[in-house]
Protein backbone atom coordinates (compact mmCIF):
# COMPACT_ATOMS: atom_id res chain seq x y z
CA UNK A 1 0.00 0.00 0.00
CA UNK A 2 1.77 3.19 -0.89
CA UNK A 3 0.75 5.10 2.40
CA UNK A 4 1.24 8.43 1.15
CA UNK A 5 -1.12 8.72 -2.60
CA UNK A 6 -4.33 9.63 -1.57
CA UNK A 7 -5.44 10.00 -4.99
CA UNK A 8 -9.09 8.83 -5.77
CA UNK A 9 -8.73 5.15 -5.89
CA UNK A 10 -10.01 2.81 -8.61
CA UNK A 11 -10.14 -0.10 -7.03
CA UNK A 12 -9.74 -2.03 -3.68
CA UNK A 13 -8.34 -5.48 -2.97
CA UNK A 14 -10.22 -7.96 -0.65
CA UNK A 15 -7.55 -10.04 0.38
CA UNK A 16 -10.20 -13.41 1.37
CA UNK A 17 -10.79 -15.94 3.54
CA UNK A 18 -6.69 -17.89 3.35
CA UNK A 19 -3.70 -17.05 1.02
CA UNK A 20 -2.98 -20.22 0.70
CA UNK A 21 -3.29 -21.52 -2.72
CA UNK A 22 -4.02 -24.49 -2.33
CA UNK A 23 -6.93 -23.99 -0.28
CA UNK A 24 -8.68 -22.03 -2.96
CA UNK A 25 -10.30 -25.11 -4.70
CA UNK A 26 -11.81 -26.37 -1.34
CA UNK A 27 -13.18 -22.79 -0.74
CA UNK A 28 -14.50 -22.46 -3.93
CA UNK A 29 -15.86 -25.66 -3.96
CA UNK A 30 -17.78 -25.28 -0.28
CA UNK A 31 -19.21 -22.02 -0.75
CA UNK A 32 -20.78 -22.91 -4.21
CA UNK A 33 -22.16 -25.26 -2.59
CA UNK A 34 -23.70 -23.64 -0.23
CA UNK A 35 -24.58 -20.93 -2.33
CA UNK A 36 -26.37 -23.19 -4.59
CA UNK A 37 -27.97 -25.20 -1.42
CA UNK A 38 -28.96 -21.70 -0.49
CA UNK A 39 -31.01 -20.85 -3.79
CA UNK A 40 -32.89 -23.97 -4.07
CA UNK A 41 -34.13 -24.08 -0.55
CA UNK A 42 -35.28 -20.39 -0.34
CA UNK A 43 -36.59 -20.56 -4.37
CA UNK A 44 -38.90 -23.55 -3.11
CA UNK A 45 -39.82 -21.89 0.08
CA UNK A 46 -41.34 -19.34 -2.34
CA UNK A 47 -42.63 -21.89 -4.96
CA UNK A 48 -44.31 -23.79 -2.07
CA UNK A 49 -45.80 -20.58 -0.33
CA UNK A 50 -47.14 -19.40 -3.72
CA UNK A 51 -48.46 -22.31 -5.20
CA UNK A 52 -50.29 -23.18 -2.11
CA UNK A 53 -53.33 -21.19 -1.48
CA UNK A 54 -53.33 -22.55 2.53
CA UNK A 55 -50.56 -20.75 3.31
CA UNK A 56 -51.85 -17.37 1.57
CA UNK A 57 -52.00 -15.60 4.89
CA UNK A 58 -49.90 -12.70 6.34
CA UNK A 59 -46.99 -15.27 8.14
CA UNK A 60 -46.22 -16.83 5.09
CA UNK A 61 -46.07 -14.02 3.07
CA UNK A 62 -43.70 -12.47 5.02
CA UNK A 63 -41.35 -15.66 4.71
CA UNK A 64 -41.73 -15.76 1.26
CA UNK A 65 -40.38 -11.81 1.75
CA UNK A 66 -37.74 -13.37 3.90
CA UNK A 67 -36.52 -16.65 1.50
CA UNK A 68 -36.27 -13.59 -1.33
CA UNK A 69 -34.39 -11.51 0.79
CA UNK A 70 -31.90 -13.85 2.35
CA UNK A 71 -31.27 -14.88 -1.34
CA UNK A 72 -30.54 -11.49 -2.40
CA UNK A 73 -28.49 -11.48 0.69
CA UNK A 74 -25.97 -14.12 0.13
CA UNK A 75 -26.12 -13.15 -3.81
CA UNK A 76 -24.25 -10.01 -2.73
CA UNK A 77 -20.94 -11.50 -1.03
CA UNK A 78 -20.29 -14.99 -2.65
CA UNK A 79 -20.59 -14.64 -6.27
CA UNK A 80 -17.80 -11.99 -5.96
CA UNK A 81 -15.93 -14.62 -3.85
CA UNK A 82 -15.85 -17.29 -6.27
CA UNK A 83 -14.99 -14.94 -9.14
CA UNK A 84 -12.08 -13.72 -7.52
CA UNK A 85 -10.91 -17.11 -6.82
CA UNK A 86 -11.97 -18.85 -10.11
CA UNK A 87 -9.54 -15.47 -11.50
CA UNK A 88 -6.94 -16.14 -8.78
CA UNK A 89 -7.81 -12.45 -8.24
CA UNK A 90 -8.28 -10.24 -5.01
CA UNK A 91 -9.51 -6.96 -6.76
CA UNK A 92 -12.88 -5.07 -6.73
CA UNK A 93 -13.59 -2.38 -8.57
CA UNK A 94 -14.64 1.20 -6.11
CA UNK A 95 -18.12 1.57 -7.25
CA UNK A 96 -18.13 -2.13 -7.02
CA UNK A 97 -17.42 -2.15 -3.37
CA UNK A 98 -20.14 0.89 -2.32
CA UNK A 99 -22.53 -1.36 -4.25
CA UNK A 100 -21.64 -4.51 -2.34
CA UNK A 101 -21.94 -2.33 0.77
CA UNK A 102 -24.82 -1.05 -0.33
CA UNK A 103 -26.98 -3.76 -0.80
CA UNK A 104 -25.46 -5.79 2.36
CA UNK A 105 -26.59 -3.03 4.70
CA UNK A 106 -30.20 -3.12 2.91
CA UNK A 107 -30.75 -7.08 2.75
CA UNK A 108 -29.84 -7.35 6.80
CA UNK A 109 -31.73 -4.17 7.42
CA UNK A 110 -34.39 -6.01 5.59
CA UNK A 111 -33.84 -9.31 7.82
CA UNK A 112 -34.29 -7.23 10.99
CA UNK A 113 -37.27 -5.70 9.92
CA UNK A 114 -38.91 -9.45 8.74
CA UNK A 115 -38.31 -10.77 11.50
CA UNK A 116 -39.51 -7.97 13.55
CA UNK A 117 -42.99 -7.94 11.81
CA UNK A 118 -43.49 -11.86 12.00
CA UNK A 119 -43.00 -11.47 15.77
CA UNK A 120 -45.88 -8.71 15.55
CA UNK A 121 -47.78 -11.36 13.50
CA UNK A 122 -47.62 -14.10 15.98
CA UNK A 123 -48.53 -11.80 19.16
CA UNK A 124 -51.39 -10.47 17.18
CA UNK A 125 -52.63 -14.03 16.73
CA UNK A 126 -52.18 -15.27 20.07
CA UNK A 127 -52.42 -12.43 21.94
CA UNK A 128 -55.68 -10.53 19.85
CA UNK A 129 -56.94 -13.19 17.77
CA UNK A 130 -60.63 -12.29 17.48
CA UNK A 131 -59.14 -8.94 16.10
CA UNK A 132 -56.29 -10.76 13.87
CA UNK A 133 -58.00 -9.87 10.92
CA UNK A 134 -58.51 -6.89 11.01
CA UNK A 135 -55.14 -6.07 12.40
CA UNK A 136 -53.32 -8.01 10.07
CA UNK A 137 -54.91 -7.36 6.97
CA UNK A 138 -53.70 -6.91 3.33
CA UNK A 139 -53.65 -3.10 3.57
CA UNK A 140 -51.38 -2.77 6.97
CA UNK A 141 -49.27 -5.23 5.48
CA UNK A 142 -48.24 -4.38 2.62
CA UNK A 143 -47.49 -0.73 3.93
CA UNK A 144 -45.43 -2.90 6.36
CA UNK A 145 -43.01 -3.73 3.88
CA UNK A 146 -42.94 -0.88 1.78
CA UNK A 147 -42.23 1.21 4.56
CA UNK A 148 -39.29 -0.87 5.75
CA UNK A 149 -37.76 -1.34 2.05
CA UNK A 150 -38.17 2.27 2.11
CA UNK A 151 -36.29 2.64 5.59
CA UNK A 152 -33.25 0.63 4.46
CA UNK A 153 -32.64 2.29 1.19
CA UNK A 154 -32.43 5.58 2.46
CA UNK A 155 -30.16 4.61 5.39
CA UNK A 156 -27.98 2.35 3.20
CA UNK A 157 -27.88 5.47 0.40
CA UNK A 158 -26.82 7.92 3.96
CA UNK A 159 -23.64 5.44 4.44
CA UNK A 160 -22.80 5.41 1.01
CA UNK A 161 -22.83 9.21 0.48
CA UNK A 162 -20.88 9.15 4.18
CA UNK A 163 -18.05 6.68 2.41
CA UNK A 164 -17.58 9.11 -0.88
CA UNK A 165 -16.53 11.83 1.30
CA UNK A 166 -13.70 9.77 2.52
CA UNK A 167 -10.61 9.16 0.76
CA UNK A 168 -8.69 5.77 0.13
CA UNK A 169 -4.58 5.22 -0.28
CA UNK A 170 -3.83 3.56 -3.71
CA UNK A 171 -4.20 -0.07 -3.40
CA UNK A 172 -6.43 0.05 -0.70
CA UNK A 173 -6.77 -3.67 0.71
CA UNK A 174 -9.63 -4.84 2.75
CA UNK A 175 -9.16 -7.85 5.37
CA UNK A 176 -11.94 -9.47 4.30
CA UNK A 177 -14.15 -11.28 1.94
CA UNK A 178 -16.66 -8.50 0.82
CA UNK A 179 -16.51 -4.98 1.43
CA UNK A 180 -18.26 -4.16 4.74
CA UNK A 181 -19.03 -0.83 6.60
CA UNK A 182 -16.80 -1.50 9.35
CA UNK A 183 -14.07 -2.77 7.12
CA UNK A 184 -14.19 -0.07 4.71
CA UNK A 185 -14.38 2.57 7.72
CA UNK A 186 -11.08 0.74 8.64
CA UNK A 187 -9.04 1.07 6.05
CA UNK A 188 -10.13 4.78 5.14
CA UNK A 189 -7.27 6.82 5.39
CA UNK A 190 -9.47 10.15 6.39
CA UNK A 191 -11.25 11.25 9.53
CA UNK A 192 -14.17 8.33 9.83
CA UNK A 193 -16.08 10.22 12.66
CA UNK A 194 -18.96 11.33 10.76
CA UNK A 195 -19.35 7.66 9.47
CA UNK A 196 -19.18 6.26 12.90
CA UNK A 197 -21.59 7.98 14.28
CA UNK A 198 -24.51 7.38 11.82
CA UNK A 199 -23.24 3.71 11.88
CA UNK A 200 -24.12 3.42 15.33
CA UNK A 201 -27.34 5.30 14.52
CA UNK A 202 -27.83 3.01 11.89
CA UNK A 203 -27.10 0.25 14.12
CA UNK A 204 -30.04 1.45 16.63
CA UNK A 205 -32.56 1.35 14.19
CA UNK A 206 -31.96 -1.44 11.92
CA UNK A 207 -30.68 -3.66 15.32
CA UNK A 208 -31.86 -2.37 18.45
CA UNK A 209 -35.22 -1.10 17.63
CA UNK A 210 -36.41 -4.36 16.16
CA UNK A 211 -34.88 -6.85 18.58
CA UNK A 212 -36.63 -4.84 21.11
CA UNK A 213 -39.75 -5.21 19.09
CA UNK A 214 -39.36 -9.06 19.10
CA UNK A 215 -38.77 -9.53 22.70
CA UNK A 216 -41.81 -7.03 23.71
CA UNK A 217 -44.31 -9.48 21.28
CA UNK A 218 -42.43 -12.66 22.82
CA UNK A 219 -42.94 -11.06 26.49
CA UNK A 220 -46.67 -10.27 25.42
CA UNK A 221 -47.21 -13.69 23.89
CA UNK A 222 -45.29 -15.58 26.90
CA UNK A 223 -47.64 -14.03 29.49
CA UNK A 224 -50.44 -14.28 27.46
CA UNK A 225 -50.05 -18.40 27.18
CA UNK A 226 -49.46 -17.67 30.78
CA UNK A 227 -52.74 -17.12 31.34
CA UNK A 228 -54.22 -20.30 29.10
CA UNK A 229 -55.55 -23.08 31.34
CA UNK A 230 -55.16 -25.55 29.45
CA UNK A 231 -51.34 -27.19 29.04
CA UNK A 232 -52.55 -28.13 25.17
CA UNK A 233 -53.70 -24.69 23.90
CA UNK A 234 -50.63 -23.16 25.29
CA UNK A 235 -48.36 -26.04 23.69
CA UNK A 236 -50.14 -25.82 20.45
CA UNK A 237 -50.27 -21.45 20.30
CA UNK A 238 -46.30 -21.38 21.11
CA UNK A 239 -45.65 -24.29 18.54
CA UNK A 240 -46.71 -21.84 15.68
CA UNK A 241 -43.62 -19.62 17.25
CA UNK A 242 -41.05 -22.34 17.19
CA UNK A 243 -39.57 -21.64 13.72
CA UNK A 244 -39.47 -17.83 13.70
CA UNK A 245 -37.74 -17.80 17.50
CA UNK A 246 -35.27 -20.63 16.29
CA UNK A 247 -34.41 -18.07 13.03
CA UNK A 248 -34.18 -15.11 15.31
CA UNK A 249 -31.94 -17.15 17.58
CA UNK A 250 -29.35 -17.45 14.58
CA UNK A 251 -30.03 -14.37 12.98
CA UNK A 252 -29.31 -12.38 15.83
CA UNK A 253 -26.65 -14.84 17.77
CA UNK A 254 -24.66 -15.01 14.50
CA UNK A 255 -24.61 -11.23 14.02
CA UNK A 256 -23.93 -11.07 17.85
CA UNK A 257 -20.80 -12.93 17.07
CA UNK A 258 -19.60 -10.55 14.22
CA UNK A 259 -19.71 -7.68 16.38
CA UNK A 260 -17.88 -9.31 19.26
CA UNK A 261 -15.23 -10.90 17.14
CA UNK A 262 -14.53 -7.09 15.72
CA UNK A 263 -14.75 -5.25 18.74
CA UNK A 264 -12.34 -7.92 21.13
CA UNK A 265 -10.15 -8.99 18.39
CA UNK A 266 -8.03 -7.72 16.21
CA UNK A 267 -7.41 -11.25 14.26
CA UNK A 268 -8.97 -10.65 10.62
CA UNK A 269 -9.43 -14.37 10.20
CA UNK A 270 -11.70 -14.75 12.98
CA UNK A 271 -14.00 -11.53 12.22
CA UNK A 272 -13.90 -13.21 8.66
CA UNK A 273 -15.41 -16.53 10.07
CA UNK A 274 -18.20 -15.10 12.29
CA UNK A 275 -18.90 -12.82 9.12
CA UNK A 276 -19.59 -16.35 6.99
CA UNK A 277 -21.86 -17.68 9.67
CA UNK A 278 -23.43 -14.85 9.54
CA UNK A 279 -23.83 -13.96 6.05
CA UNK A 280 -23.50 -17.36 4.51
CA UNK A 281 -24.97 -19.93 6.80
CA UNK A 282 -27.90 -18.12 8.42
CA UNK A 283 -29.25 -17.50 4.77
CA UNK A 284 -29.01 -21.41 3.76
CA UNK A 285 -30.46 -22.83 7.42
CA UNK A 286 -33.21 -20.81 7.25
CA UNK A 287 -35.34 -22.36 4.72
CA UNK A 288 -34.34 -25.85 6.28
CA UNK A 289 -35.44 -24.58 9.65
CA UNK A 290 -38.90 -23.39 8.55
CA UNK A 291 -39.38 -26.27 6.07
CA UNK A 292 -38.29 -28.77 8.84
CA UNK A 293 -39.62 -27.11 11.42
CA UNK A 294 -43.92 -26.02 10.16
CA UNK A 295 -46.35 -29.03 9.64
CA UNK A 296 -48.02 -26.29 7.25
CA UNK A 297 -44.82 -25.95 5.10
CA UNK A 298 -44.30 -29.76 5.05
CA UNK A 299 -47.67 -30.98 3.92
CA UNK A 300 -47.24 -27.83 1.15
CA UNK A 301 -44.13 -29.61 0.33
CA UNK A 302 -45.66 -33.30 -0.16
CA UNK A 303 -48.47 -31.68 -1.76
CA UNK A 304 -46.05 -30.17 -3.84
CA UNK A 305 -43.78 -32.99 -5.04
CA UNK A 306 -46.78 -35.32 -4.96
CA UNK A 307 -48.15 -33.09 -7.78
CA UNK A 308 -44.88 -33.13 -9.59
CA UNK A 309 -44.35 -37.09 -9.52
CA UNK A 310 -47.88 -37.58 -11.27
CA UNK A 311 -47.06 -35.35 -13.95
CA UNK A 312 -46.16 -36.92 -17.42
Amino acid sequence: MEAGNHTKVSECFLLGLSDDPGLQPVLCGVFLSIYLVTMLGNLLIILVISSDSHLHTPMYFFLSNLSFVDICFISTTIPKMLVNILAESKNISYIGCLVQTCFFTIFVGMDDFLLTVMAYDRYVAICQPLQFSVIVSPQPVCALIVMSWFIVFWVALLHILLIMRLTFCMGTEIPHFFCGLAQILEVASSDTLANKIFLYVATVLLGVFPLTGILFSYYQIISSLGRMASTMGRYKAFSTCGSHLSVVSLFYGTGVGVYLSSALTHSSQRSSIASVMFTVVTPMLNPFIYSLRNKDVKGALRNLFGRAASCP
